[in-house]
């Protein structure tokens, strides 16, 4: 099933429609933020964390956003009730807007986009191959439209073989350019990285359903932990967790998805299931 219709300022448009001028910053610069979550039973899951972050991103890239949290809330849902996608994804994007001298900030463009979603049930074991890379985004915090170096990265032939890379910078592991990173180390440790990342709302989730069970810390984590780890994987909203097999070319662990990833990955799944209107008590 395909989206029937994009949301662009205010109406619906039927997406193969959907369209914004070439004078937009997002176009001429690359000026714009982004977020993306997940619909369940046509039910966004976790949906004030993600608001959250993408008022802040907004307020940090001075973008103003004409909607009040309640209003684009009722604008979400009747997108959902609009295109009848039960399983899906939304994507909100704002930018920089029409700019007369393709430099200067204009009234933004809001464009909210639902595609169809098929769900990670189950982890996949196998593992991810992935590569460090020396890089650090320019304004972590913040969920810009920004991949150059991502892509540009992963077009090259250095890193046509992996899966996916990690950052790095002088202090510590940072994060992959989808994804947040975790470790867990030989003593049972779940650990991530705390500065210069985007603080993904799945990693926040993980956090709070592991300190519990395990002692967690956040913090920085140097190249030669990550080799030493024990196990290794990533999180994101549409992946969920994957464990980590090789990270340049180094086994991590036994090579295979290690006893807390599979743990981590059913307490997040049946989170994730208790968001839904049938499982909410």
């Amino acid at each position: 099933m395909t989206t029937k219709y994009s949301w662009i300022n205010g109406e619906f448009i039927p997406s193969d429609e959907a369209k914004i001028h070439v004078s937009d910053l997002a176009i001429q610069r690359g000026y714009g933020i982004f977020d993306y979550f997940k619909i369940i039973e046509n039910q966004p899951v976790f949906l004030d964390d993600y608001l959250d972050r993408f008022y802040r991103s907004a307020k940090e890239l001075f973008i103003p956003v004409k909607y009040e949290r309640d209003e684009l809330k009722h604008i979400i849902y009747g997108i959902i009730e609009k295109n009848d996608l039960p399983y899906s994804g939304m994507r909100f994007e704002l930018t920089g807007g029409y700019s007369k001298d393709a430099y200067t900030i204009s009234e933004p463009n809001f464009i909210i986009i639902q595609q169809a979603l098929k769900l990670q049930d189950t982890i996949d074991k196998t593992g991810l191959k992935i590569k460090t890379f020396a890089h650090q985004r320019q304004l972590p915090q913040v969920k810009t439209i920004d991949y150059l170096m991502a892509i540009k990265t992963l077009s090259s032939g250095e890193y046509k073989d992996v899966d996916d890379i990690l950052y790095y910078n002088e202090h510590s592991i940072t994060e992959c350019p989808r994804a947040n990173f975790f470790i867990v180390t030989k003593d049972k440790v779940l650990k991530t990285a705390k500065d210069q990342i985007l603080s993904g709302i799945t990693r926040k989730h993980i956090i709070q359903l592991a300190k519990p069970l395990m002692p967690v810390e956040i913090g920085p984590i140097s190249i030669q932990e990550v080799y030493e780890a024990e196990e290794a994987f990533i999180s994101s909203t549409t992946k969920n967790i994957m464990p980590i097999s090789h990270i340049d070319d180094k086994v991590i662990g036994n090579g295979q998805c290690g006893s807390v990833t599979d743990m981590l990955f059913t307490l997040l799944q049946e989170h994730i299931k208790h968001q839904t209107p049938s499982h909410t008590e």
